[in-house]
């Protein structure tokens, strides 16, 4: 499922977002789901967008969150803390296509 999430952003990202970070933790449990979609998924996401900066921010202790950043500056983040791979890839898939 998160393959097909992925699948569907395709070349996409660049349309409502000027960047997405994933902050997460190197070692936590509840970061494992966000490891795993980086993992899976950074290789297809950075084939299909080479020049989007998707960055990955690794700090020992910190919460897994999702940010993205719009035009004007504009924020919006959402907790991947406990999620799975899949779920990750659905919150991506929701911050791509709202409009803050």
């Amino acid at each position: 499922m998160a393959a097909a999430a992925v699948r569907t952003l395709g070349s996409s990202l660049g349309k409502n977002l000027r960047e997405v970070r994933l902050h997460l933790c190197q070692t936590s449990a509840a970061s494992k789901g966000a490891r795993d979609f980086v993992e899976q998924h950074y290789v297809t996401l950075k084939k299909a967008n080479p020049d989007f900066p998707f960055l990955i921010r690794e700090c020992s202790g910190v919460p897994a969150r999702l940010w993205a950043r719009y035009d004007l500056g504009r924020e919006q983040s959402v907790s991947v803390d406990n999620m799975s791979a899949e779920q990750v890839a659905g919150a991506l898939k929701t911050l791509v296509q709202s409009k803050p």
